[in-house]
């Protein structure tokens, strides 16, 4: 199927989603694509209504809009805003701050933060594409300075993040992914290996005793960390990482942190696809359920 847009230029962005209305018919047409069935009755025949793109069955009579079920759905401040936002948030690089994105379109914070969170939540891996090749593996801890607490102190109070890189043939940042955990055990690590790694991958940590447990399971090469003189791409991705969270202006939350990870991960890994990048994350935004303030609130 067609892209909907291509490119970065957000003037030609406005150009092709001129209006709310606009907005709304490319939602409607992403949305039933593969043809209309009523949520309630299955039946398949509808009227269509002009306003909203609604569809009505024919049969049960029940109402559906374009947005309604996808995480447009309930936008009160405006659809075509919502696409900028979600335009904005593809193509940058450094990632946008609620408050930032709420006096550019004169909308509260509380309402900015809700809707990106949303974003957010589209932007998380399918899971479905494990990295293979050459890896590194390697842990980090976002949050202040604690008195006492060097190194990986289990009773640390700071967030912590296991990361995984994986690098082209000549040794170049192809992709990544992260996961927050509870401490620095095997246990807890092992399972961004389980999801994201391929079992035959070249792997290359730490000498961190964890590593050697999961490496029962798993090609792992250990090798003593010297800062500046290996682990280069991991640590600028994890540097990278710091500095992005660094521009969100507020604390992130631990029950929050992993979908500000997915976000940063999004971005690098499409870094090459920039030309249809809010294509492919607007249709994960339609095809993604509805989730409201109480479910993005306590979501894990």
């Amino acid at each position: 199927m067609e892209a909907i847009f291509r490119g970065e230029n957000i003037l030609e962005f406005i150009k092709a989603f001129p209006d709310d209305n606009k907005c709304r018919e490319v939602i409607a047409n992403e949305k039933w694509k593969n043809g209309y069935k009523c949520k309630r009755c299955l039946n398949t025949k509808f009227i269509q209504f002009e306003k909203h793109f609604t569809r009505e069955c024919t049969k049960c009579r029940y109402k559906e809009s374009a947005t309604c079920g996808t995480l447009f759905h309930k936008v009160k401040f405006g659809i075509q805003k919502a696409f900028c936002i979600v335009f904005e948030m593809s193509c940058t690089t450094k990632g946008l701050s609620s408050t930032q994105t709420a006096k550019r379109y004169g909308i509260t914070q509380k309402t900015s933060w809700m809707f990106m969170q949303k974003v957010k939540l589209a932007m998380k891996s399918s899971e479905n594409h494990p990295m293979k090749g050459n890896v590194q593996v390697d842990e980090f801890v976002v949050g202040g300075k604690e008195t006492g607490k060097q190194g990986r102190s289990f009773d640390s109070k700071k967030s912590k993040v296991a990361c995984a890189i994986e690098l082209t043939d000549d040794g170049k940042i192809k992709r990544g992914y992260a996961n927050v955990i509870n401490d620095f055990s095997a246990k807890s690590i092992k399972p961004l290996f389980d999801t994201h790694i391929d079992r035959e991958a070249k792997i290359k940590t730490d000498k961190w005793t964890a590593y050697k447990i999961i490496a029962k399971d798993y090609n792992i090469v250990q090798e003593k960390s010297i800062p500046g003189k290996n682990f280069k791409e991991m640590h600028v991705v994890i540097q990278q990482i710091k500095s992005a969270l660094r521009t969100i202006q507020t604390h992130v939350r631990k029950e929050h942190l992993q979908k500000y990870l997915d976000e940063y991960f999004y971005r690098l890994n499409r870094s090459i696809y920039k030309e249809t990048i809010f294509d492919n994350l607007f249709k994960r935004l339609v095809s993604h359920k509805h989730y409201g303030w109480n479910q993005i609130v306590v979501i894990k």
